[in-house]
């Protein structure tokens, strides 16, 4: 009888309590808090940072894994003797450039301008957390979205790019002191002032109107020309063959993995560079420009060098790649994807033509750093000047719209602009090079010591080999021993 009751009890229970929500649920609801246009607006902005912060970071971490794309490039295009070397500076750059970014280059890239050369605090990020334990948003030159820790991460991401670079034409022959010691300084100094220039928004560039989305004058021209320098201070490689003919790669297997890193890790070196995930369109814009020109290039650079050798050559698809995605960084955001096609063809053939001019100037450049990065770097940069769309470019300080470039009907303004910040971009860093590499040469700090070029970097500055089953360390020392104490090479008993 009562098991028959409990599920009718259970069933009323229900129905009033029903009764009761009904009654005095609005009262409840109106006893709390109403949402006001102000919360709502307060919730979505907290939201929307989160979002954006989440991004930026994202973005970050694939351009830091970058630099395992550029230890896999160089170790790929460098005879084997020198790969440990190249493996291990790749690696320490990194080590040494959030150092020297946390202590002085920030500060000096996006903290308050003077005079829109350099910034003048935020050095040690020691005015973070403020006085009232918030973490603000931006820099003093940079008003983006996102708290100032996780710009600071972004940007340094780039700045290990920009003496990697370096590395890559300075490889097999530089002292690794003198490698630690110019990668502090571009880290601290000479990157950080270019930075000031271009993305502060005090920058003297800036205020312009130069136009550089995500650094092919900032990251690459500065890194290209820097590695130029230094290069042709380090003189050639021993043992090279002739000028215009390329020492072999010693793994291809490297060099193609090392690039598909780099182009992914492209994704977010440029769609990272939006700072934010607001503007969908534009991310999506910058993401299908990207991918247009690197296409483009590494089929133009593949196909021209095979009208010249009749051979399909993977290093030169490779580096055209590279030029490709070099040259569309600047413009990535400002101009239509017809453009990113044009931009990334002239890329692909730049990039051979400038190997060949390196080779017969007699500059020794082991993976093409300065026809990928440099010439490229200042290609794309002034592209924005041809194809840059006004609706999309920056605004010049106290104008009302962003310029158009001279292919879209905007005169030469625009060009004019991007010409200027260019050249002084490369005035500078070129400069800077040629005193920093020429103080480490006068110090005896460039060059490897002259029995490293006998035996190998590998085996003089770190007593290793990448791979000791093929090149053994101990042998090829033993027979230099053998060579430098009986040159003639004949026996006692002969």
């Amino acid at each position: 009888m009562n098991n028959r009751i409990r599920p009718r009890n259970r069933l009323l229970a229900l129905a009033i309590a029903s009764m009761v929500f009904a009654i005095f649920a609005p009262t409840i609801v109106q006893a709390q808090d109403a949402p006001t246009v102000q919360s709502l607006a307060e919730t979505t902005t907290k939201l929307q940072m989160s979002i954006d912060t989440t991004w930026v970071l994202l973005t970050g971490f694939l351009v830091f894994f970058m630099q395992t794309g550029f230890a896999m490039l160089e170790a790929g295009l460098l005879r084997q003797r020198g790969v440990v070397n190249a493996l291990l500076e790749n690696f320490v750059d990194a080590a040494v450039t959030i150092l020297v970014w946390w202590a002085v280059g920030f500060g000096i890239a996006f903290g308050a301008s003077q005079f829109g050369l350099f910034g003048s605090d935020t050095f040690f990020l020691s005015q973070l957390p403020d006085a009232s334990g918030n973490y603000p948003t931006g820099a003093p030159g940079s008003t983006a979205a996102i708290n100032t820790y996780t710009l600071f991460f972004f940007q340094f991401a780039f700045a290990a790019t920009a003496s990697t670079i370096t590395t890559g034409s300075m490889a097999g022959r530089t002292d690794f002191v003198g490698d630690l010691i110019y990668s502090a300084i571009m880290g601290a100094f000479s990157y950080p002032i270019i930075v000031h220039w271009v993305w502060n928004s005090n920058g003297w560039l800036f205020k312009m109107g130069f136009n550089d989305f995500a650094g092919s004058a900032v990251v690459h021209t500065v890194g290209g020309w820097t590695a130029l320098v230094g290069a042709y201070l380090l003189g050639p490689r021993p043992g090279r063959p002739a000028w215009g003919t390329l020492p072999p790669a010693h793994n291809l297997g490297l060099a193609t993995l090392g690039t598909m890193i780099l182009w992914f890790g492209w994704y977010g070196f440029n769609a990272g560079s939006t700072l934010g995930t607001a503007n969908t369109g534009l991310i999506g814009l910058v993401t299908v420009n990207t991918t247009l020109a690197a296409g483009t290039a590494a089929l133009a650079a593949m196909l021209f060098q095979y009208s010249r050798t009749g051979k399909w050559d993977l290093v030169y698809c490779l580096n055209g790649s590279l030029a490709g995605l070099v040259a569309i960084t600047a413009p990535c955001a400002y101009v239509p994807t017809w453009a990113a096609v044009l931009i990334g063809l002239t890329g692909g053939i730049l990039v051979v033509v400038c190997v060949d001019l390196i080779e017969a100037l007699h500059i020794d450049d082991p993976v093409g750093a300065f026809a990928v990065h440099g010439v490229n770097g200042m290609m794309g940069t002034l592209a924005v000047g041809l194809f840059g769309l006004g609706s999309l470019t920056n605004k010049p300080a106290g104008e009302e719209a962003g310029l158009s470039g001279l292919f879209m009907g905007g005169g030469f303004r625009l060009l004019g602009i991007q010409l200027i910040g260019i050249t002084a971009i490369v005035v500078f860093t070129t400069a800077f090079s040629w005193l920093m590499f020429g103080a480490l040469k006068a110090a005896g700090r460039l060059r490897v010591h002259p029995d490293a070029d006998r035996i190998g970097i590998d085996a003089y500055e770190h007593g290793a080999s990448v791979w000791p089953d093929v090149y053994e360390i101990e042998k090829i020392i033993e027979d230099d021993h053998k060579g430098r104490s009986n040159p003639s090479g004949i026996s006692a008993t002969e």
